[in-house]
């Protein structure tokens, strides 16, 4: 089956523009398209998209909330949401990896980031883009220190590692050659670390990891 599309921005040109790029993957199908936030958390809660593309800044409801509405903390069944942005390092950016969001685009990254941010999003991949997700992480480490809360069950040295390497962006395959291990056995790690640290995806491993120190 494909993967199902709902795509949220309040400039037709740039929804236009997604939907040609995605429409012309046979893998992928645009269900839906949203000029607000409003309409956009209507449609999603309708259409249940595999992957929605919301833009942060919005008339009425903003990407922000209506992120939260969407795949927040509160919410049973969280979608799957890339936030859209221009800049970066926006603090919206980190706002909404906060609010549920499971990872961030540029909206200047071309077609093929396009594509793979949806592959990515729909397959529980959070980080699309491991050099501008690494240095947004850090940036705001850096800028707002938290007292990280330690798991009640330690993780152990080699969930660390695959930790480490999720927060500096690195994917599966990537975490597989570095750490010499098989495919199953990082995501064994990653499931266990998202247990032990009460995350529901990677963004949030990544944020703990930047935000407790494990990595600088």
């Amino acid at each position: 089956m494909p993967t199902r599309v709902l795509i949220a921005d309040d400039q037709a040109m740039v929804r236009a523009g997604f939907r040609l790029i995605l429409e012309g993957e046979p893998d992928i199908e645009v269900v839906g398209e949203a000029a607000d936030g409003d309409q956009a958390v209507r449609l999603a809660r309708q259409l249940r998209p595999d992957v929605t593309l919301m833009d942060i800044r919005m008339p009425g409801v903003d990407g922000l909330r209506a992120t939260e509405l969407l795949a927040g903390p509160a919410v049973p069944e969280p979608l799957h949401v890339v936030m859209v942005t221009t800049f970066g390092l926006d603090e919206n950016v980190h706002a909404a990896l906060r609010a549920g969001a499971c990872g961030f685009l540029l909206k200047d990254a071309g077609p093929n980031l396009l594509v793979e941010a949806v592959h990515a999003a729909a397959h529980g991949e959070a980080l699309v883009s491991p050099a501008i997700t690494t240095r947004l992480l850090a940036h705001f480490a850096r800028r707002d220190p938290r007292r990280v809360t330690a798991p009640e069950n330690p993780l152990t040295p080699r969930e660390l590692d695959v930790v480490k390497a999720v927060a500096r962006g690195r994917t599966n395959d990537e975490i597989c050659r570095s750490l010499v291990v098989s495919m199953p056995t990082v995501k064994t790690h990653i499931g266990a670390a998202k247990r032990k640290l009460g995350a529901r995806n990677r963004t949030e491993i990544a944020i703990w990891a930047w935000e407790s120190g494990l990595v600088r």
